[in-house]
């Protein structure tokens, strides 16, 4: 059995639809989706804010390259550019973490690099799993770990609602 934590987002176009359809192309494997969370873009590229959500989903035969694959597939079916290094896209879909496997492939890194400094990854990941571990780290630790505008930085849009 494989468990894989998606973090995805978008800015660009119907943003909500846009999550959906990454919603939409996991469902074969879906555990749990949170709330959507609006937050302002990461790096430093001008830029619209992003909705975000955080997508638990599992496999009894998956391996991490093959949750990579599914999330590539996500991103090409919502036309994802890769001009711009942090900047704007329509969809973008990070493998988080998948069991708890360890990896420095440049591929993918396992678990993410920077998931543990990233309040529009660990506070949506908290409310979809109130007992997440990043690395055997509990995530709402991680969360009050952060400074405070991080935190508060991620804003609730109860009204956008995956399905």
């Amino acid at each position: 059995m494989s468990t894989c934590v998606y973090s995805i987002g978008s800015n660009q176009g119907d943003a909500a639809g846009h999550l959906q359809g990454a919603v939409d192309a996991l469902r074969p494997w879906l555990v749990a989706v949170s709330p959507v969370y609006e937050t302002a873009p990461w790096g430093p590229v001008a830029q619209d804010d992003y909705l975000n959500a955080i997508v638990i989903v599992r496999d009894d035969s998956a391996n991490a390259h093959d949750w990579l694959a599914r999330a590539h597939s996500a991103e090409a079916a919502a036309h994802r550019a890769r001009d711009v290094r942090w900047g704007p896209r329509t969809l973008d879909v990070d493998v988080i973490a998948v069991d708890d496997e360890h990896s420095d492939d440049p591929e993918l890194t396992l678990p993410h690099p920077r998931a543990h400094e990233r309040a529009f990854v660990l506070v949506p990941w908290a409310a979809a799993d109130e007992n997440a571990l990043l690395d055997g780290a509990s995530v709402p630790a991680l969360i009050a770990a952060l400074p405070r505008d991080d935190v508060s930085g991620v804003r609730a849009r109860p009204e956008v609602i995956l399905r």
